[in-house]
């Protein structure tokens, strides 16, 4: 994906957007009433009074700003609830949800509304046709106030809690992984060894890299006759002196910013181009669960199975890159590995459950499953099946749980025992 298309993609997500366009829209249609009214081509025999329907734009008004200050102060409830309960890295897929956005905007939108159609009232701006067709557009709004806050109703009963967030924290991976099998190397051809004479470029600020445009990179190498190897990918942290990318072929000023420009760097991850944030961000809320503090396995099992679906994703298989006469590619991107992923997803888990036997009976049923589906990538998931038995034996002192752990270990790995 291009930058300028990832940032409009982000903008459009963020929960300002959609209450802005809303709002302007609801401004659009109140002066919309009093600015057609001269162009008609007929007239209204209804008689409606001034009064009545400012009365109703003002009821409206003051209910809506109640019931947007009542949505916003419920949305930064459940980011709170979310945050203390699963995950921090959670909260931007909250932030970024649909239908609390549509809620906030509506009841914003409608208040708006009202209050541009009282002072065009106040002020004499709407005449006999233009009050009955302001009054039209108020039973517009009206019905779509209360099917908005019908459905609002039925969704905050659920947003936030923590089956919610673990639906969405999957959700993001399964999309991310789902973007990692169809372009492994963002578009690039596979990593190769680095020419030792190749030129490192660094940037200049810290954070970590949310977006790489190897659009803008392949450009830049066809339009200097480069080739540029990429050395960091979406969810490395950098910094001065850690290169971006080593480039063979002359680099002068003009080519240093353009390389540098294609490198999105910020403070905070995002689950865009980075499919192992989702598992680190799965595998934070099983850790969380499993904690002695809190000590809920059910909720470590739930996680288990949604990582699973995750890595199914998996099941087509990513390419090794664009070929060497393809498309003339220059540029040359690595990708995360399979054994990094199990390390993200299961290594919290691992830590945190190896004492709890329901959740290690599920952890080498998910791992089980994960080689049956996957049987390409068998060898690092039975490294990890192996691992999570040895680690079971040392934590379990209960000999009963010990012993119902080996039956189901021998059951699905047999070639283990």
């Amino acid at each position: 994906m291009k930058r300028w298309a990832w940032i409009l993609h982000r903008i459009i997500r963020q929960i300002w957007f959609r209450a802005a366009i809303i709002s302007l829209l609801s401004v659009a249609l109140a002066i919309l009433a009093g600015i057609v009214t001269p162009y008609l081509p007929y007239t209204f025999d209804v008689d409606i009074g001034q009064r009545s329907v400012g009365t109703i734009l003002q009821i409206m008004a003051s209910s809506m700003l109640a019931v947007t200050t009542f949505s916003l102060t419920a949305m930064v409830s459940a980011y709170s609830s979310a945050t203390q309960l699963a995950t921090p890295r959670a909260t931007q897929l909250m932030v970024s949800d649909p239908t609390s956005q549509n809620a906030l905007s509506t009841f914003l939108g409608a208040f708006v509304f009202s209050m541009v159609g009282i002072v065009g009232l106040n002020t004499s701006a709407y005449g006999h046709d233009g009050r009955i067709i302001l009054f039209a557009a108020t039973v517009v709004i009206i019905m779509l106030v209360v099917g908005t806050l019908l459905r609002w109703i039925g969704h905050i009963t659920a947003f936030g809690r923590m089956a919610d967030v673990i639906d969405r924290v999957e959700e993001a991976a399964t999309r991310a992984m789902a973007d990692f099998v169809a372009a492994p190397h963002l578009g690039g051809r596979a990593a190769i060894a680095v020419p030792q004479d190749a030129a490192a470029i660094a940037g200049s600020q810290t954070g970590y890299v949310t977006h790489i445009d190897v659009a803008a990179l392949q450009a830049t190498a066809e339009r200097k006759g480069l080739r540029v190897h990429v050395d960091v990918l979406p969810g490395t942290m950098v910094h001065p002196a850690r290169h971006l990318v080593h480039v063979e072929g002359h680099v002068d000023d003009a080519t240093h910013e353009p390389l540098i420009k294609a490198f999105t760097i910020e403070r905070h991850r995002s689950f865009d181009q980075d499919p192992r944030l989702g598992l680190i961000a799965l595998s934070e809320i099983a850790s969380r669960a499993l904690a002695p503090a809190t000590n809920d396995p059910g909720t470590g099992i739930e996680v288990l199975n949604a990582l699973l679906r995750v890595f199914l994703a998996l099941r087509s298989r990513p390419t090794d890159g664009l070929p060497e006469d393809e498309g003339g590619r220059r540029v040359y991107v690595g990708r995360p590995s399979l054994d990094d992923m199990l390390t993200d997803a299961f290594g919290p888990i691992l830590r945190e459950g190896g004492k709890e036997v329901e959740v290690s009976l599920r952890l080498t049923s998910t791992l089980s499953a994960m080689q049956a589906n996957l049987p390409a990538m068998s060898k690092p998931i039975e490294r990890w099946a192996a691992r999570h038995a040895k680690r079971v034996g040392e934590t379990i002192a209960d000999p009963d749980d010990l012993a119902v752990f080996e039956r189901r270990y021998a059951q699905l790995w047999p070639a283990h025992v």
